[in-house]
């Protein structure tokens, strides 16, 4: 059994090699703190396209795919696994991740006197695997190598921009789970997302800017950089938003029309109360006990960057019940075809995204899921940007009013 303070000690280490490690050494460095303890640690990112997780350092070893392996799975269902073999367990999987973000897999090398089996073991390689995970994702910034490593094909210039200015994929509170993902992701260009959570309300919005070029890509963010700028400018009013978005594209936009469909919303996370505009954007969906309610209409406005006059806005309203998902989309996921031109349409995506609820997943991984689907639907030959942002509203029972109380499902 290791004593308490040598784990300490362990931390320690990690902390103070990091200060001034670059992304490529933080491999090693967490690798040579463990070996107080006689134990060995490789650290792996998960690809943007969440298919293989590749080694940071670890020489000589190659991605491992996601799909049908003990790291996947930790990724997967973000929990410690490890192979249930007759002697003693060698290696444990424990998910990386920063806050929510998923970022990848820690590989711990157990010696004989410790095994995963052992609660306080695993409790320690969790914590552990999240300082390793806060730190690489603070590395990002001052580097390259990390991006590579989390690249399976080269990036467009146009996703090379688009991804700068984007959060990240998946934020969580006691209230609230977001998560995104987007495809092409090496070379998405005219999708992007945003979100703002505060204590009281949440800010989604999903943009699809019309194009496949460098110029959507500037053009969706514009849109973006003006609605941000506004609401941090305490602007609150989703047509008032929206307006501002349409002023700054026609002030920036070269000869010829770009424009941007787009949903903005703002859900109240007391009170489960959403209001939300829809600019030529497709509907969201509600989901309710992992099963579809309906789509949420309202008539829409035209996209951003149209009209610079002003515009009236009809805000849709949507009182949601703990436990229900929202599902903002882009025209790319149901447009998307098969080899013999057949579109995924809108009621394949609801059999899917039934089908991945209600195997009680999480929201990233049941949109890592959705979204393959997509892609193996049209043999990976995707055309068109495809975005899904999945909103999870899940207050504590306590904190609800007594009219919008009522049991949580379980994730």
């Amino acid at each position: 059994m290791v004593e308490p303070n040598a784990w300490w000690d362990v931390v320690a280490d990690i902390v103070g090699e990091t200060h001034r490690a670059s992304g490529p050494d933080l491999g090693r460095v967490a690798d040579h703190a463990m070996r107080r303890l006689g134990m060995a640690a490789e650290l792996y990112l998960a690809d943007h396209g969440q298919r293989v997780l590749t080694p940071i350092t670890a020489e000589g070893r190659a991605p491992i795919a996601i799909e049908g392996t003990l790291a996947g799975r930790a990724f997967q269902l973000q929990e410690p696994t490890w192979a249930p073999t007759r002697g003693p367990a060698t290696e444990l999987w424990v998910p990386m991740v920063d806050g929510t973000e998923r970022i990848g897999a820690v590989r711990f090398g157990l010696p004989d006197d410790l095994s995963p089996w052992d609660v306080e073991v695993r409790e320690r390689c969790i914590a552990l695997a999240d300082l390793l995970g806060h730190i690489v994702a603070s590395k990002f910034a001052y580097g390259d190598a990390l991006h590579v490593a989390r690249r399976t094909t080269p990036f467009t210039p146009d996703a090379e921009l688009l991804w700068q200015l984007l959060p990240p994929l998946t934020f969580a509170s006691e209230d609230i789970m977001i998560s995104v993902v987007l495809e092409p992701y090496q070379r998405v260009g005219g999708d992007a997302f945003d979100y703002a959570v505060d204590e009281r309300n949440a800010f989604c919005a999903l943009f699809d800017s019309v194009g496949h070029d460098m110029q959507s890509g500037l053009t969706t963010a514009v849109a973006l950089a003006a609605i941000r700028n506004a609401r941090r400018g305490g602007v609150r009013d989703l047509g008032e938003l929206a307006g501002t978005a349409d002023r700054l594209i026609i002030e920036n936009r070269p000869v010829g029309t770009r424009y941007v469909t787009a949903i903005l919303s703002w859900l109240d996370l007391g009170t489960g109360e959403l209001t939300y505009v829809l600019a030529g954007h497709p509907p969201p969906l509600l989901l309710r006990a992992n099963s579809a309610v309906k789509q949420l209409r309202v008539r829409p406005r035209i996209p951003l960057g149209i009209s610079d006059r002003p515009i009236a806005a009809a805000t849709g309203r949507e009182h949601l019940e703990p436990g229900d998902r929202l599902l903002f989309f882009t025209d790319g996921i149901v447009e998307s075809r098969d080899d013999e031109g057949r579109p995924f349409g809108f009621q394949r995506l609801v059999e899917f995204i039934e089908r991945d609820s209600a195997a009680n997943l999480a929201a990233p991984e049941t949109l890592r899921r959705v979204m393959h689907a997509v892609l193996d639907y049209q043999w990976g030959r995707i055309d068109d940007d495809a975005t899904l942002m999945m909103i999870d509203w899940r207050p504590p029972t306590e904190t609800l009013p007594p009219e919008t109380s009522a049991p949580r499902h379980d994730t």
